[in-house]
């Protein structure tokens, strides 16, 4: 994506988590952390068996993308040396892949990406595809952040 810097996509990639915002019909705001996998243009993240009260297809956030598509990621460093924050914001649409090459290549990505799921039978769930519309830093993203 215009914009993005080698070291910005290689520090994206890199991070274990980021927070997604998506928003209902009404407006009213929803506010997650993710799990999610970059592959340089997407960022993809699958509805995963971590326990949850609803079905997977129920959640709040697949609610709120099929009547909202649009979505905000933030992926942030924070530390008590202010000098050294920064974020990046995603902003883009929304959609779920149930199946598919691409259903494949993103559950492959996010297995390779997450031990955890190399065992939890994500292979048919959902995925949620976020194409960025707009990507967006501040501050010093630094390669040293890939810790």
């Amino acid at each position: 994506m215009a914009g993005l810097t080698s070291q910005e996509s290689d520090v994206i990639k890199g991070r274990r988590v980021a927070h997604m915002a998506t928003a209902d019909t009404h407006g009213a705001p929803q506010l997650i952390p993710i799990c999610f996998a970059y592959d340089g243009e997407y960022f993809y993240s699958v509805l995963d068996r971590k326990p949850k009260r609803t079905p997977l297809t129920k959640l709040k956030r697949v609610r709120n993308i099929l009547s909202n598509p649009n979505v905000a990621l933030v992926l942030d460093h924070y530390e008590e040396e202010w000098s050294s924050l920064w974020y990046v914001l995603v902003t883009g649409t929304a959609q779920l892949i149930h199946d598919g090459d691409e259903h494949r290549r993103a559950i492959d990505l996010l297995k390779e990406k997450y031990q955890q799921y190399r065992d939890m039978g994500i292979d048919s769930n959902p995925v949620i595809k976020v194409t960025p519309s707009r990507i967006t830093s501040w501050g010093e993203v630094a390669e040293g952040e890939l810790e």
